[in-house]
């Protein structure tokens, strides 16, 4: 089952997804969907052509998860970590499919990530495997902009001001409920402006979704509607030869299966 959330003259309205219509239901919010029995029906299907779709859900909380594929590691030439790498995107960072990624005029290194995201669909604290991965609701597709400039330009390295410039977080435009999904097979590919530029699957995460829960959830609770993103594989703009950042007049598009394409244009800030 795939959902979407998308606006209408009432505002804000989630809808379950029929091959190119919605059925739009009851209820704003797409975790709650995830997370229990599925909201009734509320009015006629609608053409998907043509609806203004928004991020699937603004969450409290987006936790991303960085040098998580080892080929990611090592083009970045640093150690494979022990550890899960936990950074933070605001919320305030989100853009909706289709809308422009606007790069901000002093980022002079901007970069596209793709990676697969998660979203919980129950509250989770201390899980173990079994409630880790019972805590997974649904998956989409994040690009986890990056301005390298300023995530890289001080000792300590600024992850959550680099990534989290309005526009940094585009998300959707579906999320695809979590049952019999193999979180361990998932594909994925990014490609901008036509080239592919990233192509992986899930299987070559170092830490596993439910290892990532599991180790977030040591003293922090997780709740309903977050999102985790799980990192992003090789292939990089920063480090190819030539490096290849994000230009005015580029389209990325990242793909996860199960899910869809995830397109958005880009542009420099006037």
């Amino acid at each position: 089952m795939r959902l979407c959330t998308f606006r209408d003259t009432s505002g804000p309205r989630v809808g379950r997804v029929h091959g190119d219509t919605v059925q739009p239901l009851a209820g704003t919010d797409v975790s709650a969907a995830l997370g229990g029995a599925l909201p009734a029906e509320d009015g006629d299907p609608r053409p998907l052509d043509g609806l203004e779709l928004l991020p699937p859900h603004v969450p409290g909380k987006i936790i991303g998860i960085g040098l998580n594929y080892r080929d990611h590691a090592e083009e970045s030439e640093l150690e494979i970590p022990a550890v899960p790498v936990v950074f933070a995107k605001w919320a305030s960072s989100l853009v909706s499919p289709e809308r422009p990624i606007v790069i901000p005029r002093e980022e002079n290194r901007p970069d596209y990530e793709g990676e697969v995201a998660v979203i919980l669909g129950r509250d989770v604290y201390r899980a173990d495997a079994e409630q880790a991965r019972a805590a997974v609701g649904g998956i989409t597709v994040l690009n986890d902009v990056s301005g390298r400039r300023a995530q890289l330009e001080t000792p300590l390295r600024q992850f959550t001001l680099g990534k989290s410039f309005d526009t940094f977080t585009p998300m959707g435009p579906f999320v695809q409920n979590a049952d019999g999904v193999d979180l361990e097979r998932i594909a994925i590919e990014t490609r901008v402006s036509g080239e592919v530029m990233q192509n992986s699957t899930t299987a070559n995460l170092i830490f596993s979704v439910v290892e990532i829960i599991e180790y977030l959830s040591k003293g922090m609770t997780l709740y309903a509607g977050d999102v985790i993103a799980t990192g992003t594989p090789g292939g990089v703009g920063d480090s190819r030869n030539p490096r290849r950042y994000l230009q005015e007049g580029d389209e990325v598009e990242i793909s996860v299966s199960g899910v869809g394409t995830l397109r958005n244009p880009v542009k420099l800030e006037a």
